[in-house]
């Protein structure tokens, strides 16, 4: 079985050296994901957007929820855990919110209005592959054109890093937090 999705150890090839040394690392260790990433050069240079840089119009916090709760979604403990392990302090969750990314109801009271709104929306995309009628104005209401537009393409990207993970069977890092227990 030669077609098993594995992360890839280096050397690696002249052009992919030149795509992976763009990805971000971790106290400078690339991750198994982006590893992963690399058994085709072409999505390691494409498949993936990188939205996590600081031109974004979402404030960390905001987009953390975005990418925690879509990975929580798609029980993607892999994503999930190296999220909340890398920025979750930044981002200013408490225990109780990094827990509720996953085991809680998009309008837990860990969450102000705003961002329970968030939470409904990323829901209905992961859920519906749009926002439901009813939680539509209010998302319209608390997110500028430009953030929609970003809110929407972090739920597609980390669908995608799901999907890769989780089909990968991309074993969990060292330093990454584990889902909590219901």
């Amino acid at each position: 079985m030669g077609n098993i999705l594995t992360p890839v150890m280096p050397p690696y090839s002249p052009e992919l050296t030149a795509v992976m040394q763009h990805y971000p690392r971790q106290d400078g260790y690339l991750l198994k994901l982006f590893r992963v990433f690399a058994n085709s050069a072409r999505f390691a240079k494409k498949g993936v957007p990188n939205l996590l840089d600081k031109d974004s119009p979402l404030l960390l916090r905001e987009r953390e929820i975005v990418i925690l709760r879509t990975t929580a979604n798609n029980d993607c403990e892999y994503e999930w855990g190296v999220h909340v392990a890398i920025f979750a302090g930044a981002a200013g969750f408490s225990e109780a919110q990094i827990s509720a990314t996953k085991t809680g109801k998009c309008d837990d009271p860990a969450w102000d209005d705003k961002e329970k709104s968030l939470l409904a929306s990323i829901d209905d995309l992961c859920r519906a592959g749009t926002i439901a009628e009813e939680n539509l104005a209010s998302f319209q209401r608390f997110w500028s054109k430009e953030e929609q537009m970003e809110i929407m393409a972090l739920c597609g990207t980390y669908h995608t890093v799901s999907f890769v993970a989780n089909g990968a069977r991309v074993e969990l890092e060292n330093f990454a937090a584990r889902f909590p227990t219901a």
